[in-house]
């Protein structure tokens, strides 16, 4: 399958500010703000730094040291992973997504011992679904 988009915000010199993340995200960019909203709702943190290992830069969202979500930027969308333990995968199951997110989750392969939840944040769906994973990763996994 050929990939149609790739990672932006590749250059380390170039600091992901508003700015950049408007043009990047554009129709997206309000539930870019509306992620960061929940955020703050469930008293976590966000950072931009980029990673040499990737070559772009990433937000990792910690609430106090642990980490609860990774997010990308693509072009029209904001890409977000919360990993999820094997042990508390099943969880994630009984939450109120819809059951396409639950199959896309059950067919994503592990990385190491946990299960990535991947979400395009393009749509009040996804925020309202990545949320309840959110919610979960905190209390659960």
């Amino acid at each position: 399958m050929e990939q149609i988009n790739t990672i932006e915000l590749s250059d380390p010199d170039i600091f992901p500010d508003e700015s950049l993340l408007k043009n990047i995200l554009g129709e997206s960019y309000d539930r870019y703000l509306e992620l960061l909203d929940c955020f703050v709702a469930n008293e976590m943190n966000h950072e931009w730094r980029y990673y040499r290992d990737g070559k772009a830069w990433l937000c990792k969202v910690q609430k106090k040291k642990r980490t609860i979500i990774w997010m990308s930027a693509w072009r029209g969308f904001m890409k977000a992973t919360v990993y999820i333990p094997e042990k508390a995968i099943e969880g994630i199951y009984k939450l109120a997504i819809s059951e396409d997110t639950k199959q896309r989750i059950r067919e994503t392969k592990n990385v190491g011992k946990s299960t990535p939840c991947m979400f395009e944040v393009k749509s009040k769906k996804a925020i309202n679904e990545l949320s309840q994973i959110i919610k979960y990763k905190i209390e659960e996994g």
